[in-house]
């Protein structure tokens, strides 16, 4: 196989892997009238399958998943006392990845109580 059909093949099963530097090299190689060094990487990739007619499997964009609040501010903090009193007994009894736990959860709630405050 030359090594020219080996770059066509990586090149229409694997864009999303290259760089940003490999894929403007990539459309720069196809006729184009946009500026492709402006391109951001998403961009640079949906022109170059648009230009060589390959469709889209997976979607260009992932949607960031948003957590429903399912307490009201004075119930995460009463929860978040809750954890804190079983994190200090478990520190006592020396159980450490309790404890570890415990803090995930306890820094979680934190975060989330942020959130329903702002909103």
């Amino acid at each position: 196989m030359s090594e020219e059909t080996h770059k066509k093949e990586h090149d229409e099963k694997h864009l999303d892997k290259l760089t940003v530097k490999e894929l403007r090299e990539v459309a720069g190689e196809l006729p184009h009238e946009r500026a492709i060094h402006d391109m951001k990487k998403e961009e640079l990739i949906a022109f170059i399958k648009e230009v060589k007619g390959i469709k889209d499997e997976t979607p260009a964009k992932k949607k960031k998943r948003v957590a429903k609040i399912k307490m009201s501010k004075s119930e995460l903090k009463a929860k978040i006392r809750e954890l804190k009193v079983l994190r200090g007994n478990a520190l006592e009894e020396r159980e450490n990845e309790k404890a570890t736990m415990l803090r995930h959860q306890i820094s979680r709630l934190k975060k989330i109580s942020r959130r329903v405050a702002v909103a």
